[in-house]
């Protein structure tokens, strides 16, 4: 087996995990009186590079980052995500760090609350406001999710620079392909149950996107109601939830070799926000959402009530793939098998909120 990375972000502090000759440890925790929305593992550099986004109660939220795998921790002189004096806007916290693909070496981008994209060309040690999507001329209509307005998802693609996806919580899919200079809505197909329009040009309540290891342009959308694919780059959206046992839930991740292969964790209701009908399961499509199965093989088999958030499900590199999920009740699960048996890492952690790995 590689050895992986594991970063596991909670209410209280970050976790990290190694595997090391198929065996795990955890360090003891970083940052431990801030929560830890989001996470990178930024593997472009020859040493990757750890990229965190606290929040402290006291202090307020910060990006940190690490060049030597999470020993050490840097945070800038000055304010890493600052809005410009001229927004009146303030950082409430940076629920989204991503690198760009290895074309634009450098790039990272932030997504925070208040929704905006930042942009930075250091490796995440400084970042500029993306004016064009935070001046876009719908936001005034936007309205802010259960978890705030935010900017939580980006997806870049590796044959074009200038193309970028990001998700709104609750404004829906924005699409630029300049850039940045310039931001259209994309959510024909996806729906917005709680509008009196199901069907708006925007203000979905998107939870999370997942971009296919094989079709760059096919992508897998988790919504407020409703498991969604595309296969024009976000141009339109099929319904692909209906085998599941429900298409509400936070989380969805793709598998990063084989092409079509896609991972949720269902949710019973927005009203009732447990696993569905009570059993902790990932659920993978092989075929792009045609069909979906449940993988709970050493999950827990009783009544569980472990809810996993938007960030709290992710792949790694390796082959077979590892899969790993984190979930309110503290607990981590992990698999080296492309998801088809699972064993706990750990547990009595505060609540996850986010996960990455990485073979390093």
């Amino acid at each position: 087996m590689p050895d992986v990375l594991l970063t596991v972000g909670t209410r209280k502090g970050l976790f990290i995990g190694r595997r090391h000759d198929g065996r795990w440890e955890f360090d003891d925790p970083h940052f431990p009186a801030q929560a830890v929305y989001s996470v990178a593992i930024d593997t472009r550099p020859d040493t990757p590079r750890l990229l965190v986004g606290g929040d402290s109660a006291h202090w307020g939220p910060s990006v940190f980052h690490s060049d030597d795998l999470g020993r050490t921790w840097t945070e800038p002189p000055a304010p890493a995500v600052r809005f410009p004096q001229d927004t009146g806007a303030s950082l409430e916290r940076v629920w989204q760090l991503h690198p760009a693909p290895a074309h634009s070496p450098g790039v990272v981008y932030a997504g925070t609350e208040p929704a905006a994209l930042f942009r930075s060309d250091d490796g995440g040690e400084s970042f500029a406001l993306v004016r064009p999507l935070w001046e876009h001329p719908t936001r005034s209509a936007w309205e802010p999710g259960g978890g705030g307005e935010a900017v939580h998802t980006v997806v870049t693609d590796r044959r074009d620079p200038d193309a970028v996806t990001v998700a709104v919580s609750t404004a829906g899919v924005f699409r630029s392909r300049d850039g940045g200079a310039s931001w259209a809505p994309s959510n024909d197909g996806v729906s917005a149950v709680f509008l009196p329009d199901p069907h708006p040009e925007f203000g979905q309540c998107v939870h999370k996107i997942a971009q296919d290891a094989g079709d760059l342009d096919r992508l897998y959308l988790q919504n407020h109601w409703g498991v969604y694919r595309s296969d024009d780059a976000g141009g339109s959206w099929t319904d692909i939830g209906g085998p599941l046992p429900s298409d509400f839930g936070f989380a969805v991740a793709a598998h990063p070799h084989h092409p079509d292969t896609a991972y949720v964790f269902p949710i019973t209701a927005d009203s009732d926000r447990v696993p569905a009908e009570r059993r902790c399961r990932v659920y993978r499509t092989r075929d792009a959402g045609t069909s979906w199965e449940p993988l709970d093989r050493g999950l827990p088999r009783g009544d569980h009530y472990g809810t996993v958030l938007r960030d709290a499900l992710c792949t790694d590199d390796a082959d077979p793939a590892g899969v790993y999920f984190g979930n309110r009740n503290g607990e981590v699960y992990a698999s080296d098998d492309d998801g088809d048996s699972w064993r706990l890492l750990a547990d009595h952690l505060p609540d996850v909120l986010c996960v990455r790995a990485a073979v390093v």
